[in-house]
């Protein structure tokens, strides 16, 4: 579980913890800590640290899909309602893939409670079934699948280049026209 806070963030330009927040998440389910409240925090166990290879889940909101901490952050802690994942003999990679598939993230919705702020429970992430394939097969797994959102990323920029470069082309001709 994310750290409890019993009262409203207060940034202090200072403070020695970053505190991790679902706004720190962004669509692609990269994780933003340069931008995070900054906080004192004089007693807190180190478990709520979070480091490289933990995933960070968004247990509330539209999406409930995870970020990897793929980077040293320094000092920093997640905020509840966020829930922290601590891969182990799995591929923090592999987990982030997986956690972040249409058909995973639809089973857990299926188990969101609430009615107009969804949530999932830890119970319900600690109940959900993973499928561990060896660490060769994960590792080849998160090549591809990164090697696949590459592509999508670099397609959907070529589009735009091209629509771009035919609506220029269309709009000297229609000016032309005159």
């Amino acid at each position: 579980m994310g750290y409890p806070f019993r009262s409203r963030l207060e940034h202090d330009a200072t403070g020695a913890i970053a505190v991790v927040q679902m706004k720190d998440i962004d669509d692609a389910s990269l994780l933003h800590v340069e931008d995070a409240v900054r906080v004192d925090l004089p007693d807190f166990n180190e478990h709520h640290l979070i480091r490289r290879g933990d995933l960070v889940f968004r247990s509330r909101g539209r999406t409930n899909s995870v970020a990897l901490v793929s980077a040293d952050v320094g000092p920093a802690v997640l905020a509840a309602p966020m829930l922290l994942i601590r891969p182990i003999e799995v591929l923090p990679a592999y987990l982030l893939w997986y956690i972040n598939l249409p058909a995973v993230q639809a089973t857990l919705a299926a188990q969101a409670e609430g009615t107009s702020v969804r949530m999932i429970s830890k119970a319900a992430l600690e109940q959900l079934v993973i499928s561990v394939p060896p660490l060769e097969t994960q590792r080849r797994i998160v090549e591809i699948g990164q090697l696949a959102s590459q592509e999508a990323r670099i397609t959907t920029e070529l589009m735009d280049r091209r629509k771009a470069l035919i609506d220029g082309i269309l709009m000297r001709k229609a000016q032309d026209a005159h």
